[in-house]
C-alpha cells in the first residue's frame, strides 16, 4: 500500500491543529482538574464541523473521508485527550451507527441535530456484566404493538449524562441474533441517568450509567431489522477502533514533545539530560514506535476509504498504537523524574489519559484475539 495526503486532507489537519492549539490545549489542565464536561466548547467543535465529521453534507455534516477524520482526532488528542474521546465517540459510535445503518427518515431526523451540536450522541452497549462479551447484554426491548419497551442498565456510557440522542443495543431475542439497536431521545420517559463515574483520566469526558425503566420508543426508532444489532455493533466498533488508535497517537506525541522539551532544559551532572544516552534511547524508542503506530492507523483509515476489508488492520492499529502510546507516556514521565509525578507538568495527565485507549472499544486482549483469528485464517493471502 502506498498513499499520501491530499491537499484537502492537509487543509483539514492544519485547521484542526490550529484550533486545538489555540482553543483546547490552554484549557486542558483546568478541565481535567475540574473533572466536569466543558459544555462551553461544544459550539466551537460544531462550528468547525468536528461533530459531523462522518455525516454526509446533505445532512449538514462535514462529509469527510476516514483519513481526514483520523487526522482531526489525532490533533485534538494532542491538545486534550478528553475532548478527543468526546469527538471520537460521538462521531464513530452514535453518529456512525446511524450513518451506516439508519433509515433515510432516521438520518434526516437525527444527523443534522448531531452535526450542529444541538445534541451530543451516546452509544449504549456495555453493561455491568457484559463488556468484552457484548453478546451477553441483558437489557430487554419488548415489542408491544407499535412500540418497544426498554428495561435495563448500561454502564461506562461516554456522553452518558450530557447526550441528547442515544443509540441503545438491547435484547429482542436469544443469542447474538437476538440483539437489536434503537435510537432513544434524552427526554424519553423512563430514561434516567444514573451514577456519573469519577475516572482516573480523561476526566473532562463525561462517563455515566444510563438506566432504562420501561422506556418506550416507537417501532420506527429501531435501526434496521430485529436481530441486526450485534452485527451492526461489531461494524461500528471496527471503525471506532481507528479513532481510538489516532487518539492514542495524539496523546503519545504530546508526551514525547513534553519529554523532549524537558530533557533539553533539565541539567544534571553539568549538562542537559538530553545528552545522556539513556535518555536519548528512550526518546528514540518513543519516536520510532509512535511513527509506526501512526502508519498503522492511517493504513486502516485508508482501507476504509478504498472500500477494502479493514477489520484486522483496525485491530492492529488500535492495539499497537494504544500500547506504544502507553510506553511513550511512561518514558516521558520517567524522564521528568519527580516532576512528572505532580500536576505542575502535563505528563502525569497524559499518563492517566492514555490508559483508556488500551481498554475502550475493545481491550488489547480482544484486539489480539481478532488479529490472531485473522492471521490463522488468511495469512499470506493479502500482503
Amino acid at each position: 500500500m502506498r498513499f499520501e495526503l491530499t491537499e484537502s486532507q492537509r487543509l483539514v489537519y492544519q485547521a484542526v491543529a490550529e484550533f486545538a492549539a489555540q482553543r483546547l490545549r490552554p484549557h486542558a489542565a483546568r478541565w481535567d482538574r475540574e473533572g466536569a464536561f466543558p459544555h462551553e466548547v461544544v459550539p466551537q467543535l460544531a462550528e468547525l464541523g468536528l461533530l459531523g465529521l462522518v455525516v454526509p453534507e446533505r445532512y449538514g455534516g462535514s462529509g469527510l473521508d476516514m483519513v481526514s477524520a483520523t487526522l482531526a482526532i489525532e490533533r485534538i488528542a494532542w491538545a486534550d485527550g478528553a475532548l478527543a474521546l468526546t469527538v471520537a465517540s460521538h462521531n464513530a459510535l452514535c453518529v456512525g451507527h446511524i450513518v451506516l445503518f439508519g433509515s433515510p427518515e432516521q438520518k434526516e431526523r437525527y444527523l443534522p441535530r448531531l452535526a450542529r451540536g444541538e445534541a451530543l450522541g451516546a452509544w449504549c452497549l456495555t453493561e455491568p456484566h457484559a463488556g468484552s462479551d457484548a453478546a451477553a447484554i441483558q437489557t430487554r426491548a419488548e415489542r408491544r404493538g407499535d412500540r418497544y419497551v426498554l428495561t435495563g442498565t448500561k454502564v461506562f456510557v461516554t456522553q452518558g449524562s450530557v447526550a441528547g440522542v442515544y443509540v441503545v443495543l438491547a435484547r429482542t431475542g436469544e443469542g447474538r441474533e437476538g440483539i437489536s439497536a434503537f435510537v432513544v431521545e434524552r427526554d424519553t420517559p423512563g430514561l434516567r441517568v444514573g451514577k456519573k463515574e469519577d475516572k482516573l483520566g480523561l476526566r473532562a469526558s463525561d462517563t455515566a450509567e444510563v438506566v432504562f425503566e420501561e422506556a418506550e420508543v416507537p417501532v420506527e426508532n429501531r435501526i434496521g431489522e430485529e436481530g441486526d444489532g450485534y452485527r451492526q455493533a461489531m461494524r461500528v466498533l471496527e471503525r471506532g477502533r481507528i479513532g481510538i488508535g489516532a487518539m492514542a497517537v495524539g496523546i503519545g506525541r504530546a508526551a514525547l514533545e513534553a519529554a523532549l522539551e524537558y530533557a533539553k532544559q533539565r541539567v544534571a551532572f553539568g549538562q542537559p539530560i538530553a545528552q545522556f544516552q539513556a535518555i536519548q534511547w528512550m526518546l528514540a524508542d518513543s519516536a520510532v514506535e509512535l511513527d509506526a503506530a501512526w502508519l498503522l492507523v492511517l493504513r486502516a483509515a485508508w482501507l476504509v476509504d478504498q472500500g477494502q476489508p479493514f477489520r484486522k488492520e483496525a485491530s492492529m492499529a488500535k492495539l499497537y498504537a494504544s500500547e506504544a502510546a502507553h510506553r511513550a507516556t511512561d518514558r516521558a514521565l520517567q524522564i521528568h523524574g519527580g516532576y512528572g509525578y505532580i500536576r505542575d507538568y502535563p505528563v502525569e495527565r497524559y499518563y492517566r489519559d492514555v490508559k483508556l485507549t488500551e481498554i475502550g472499544e475493545g481491550t488489547s486482549e480482544i484486539q489480539r484475539w481478532i488479529v490472531a483469528k485473522s492471521v490463522l485464517d488468511t495469512y499470506g493471502e493479502r500482503l
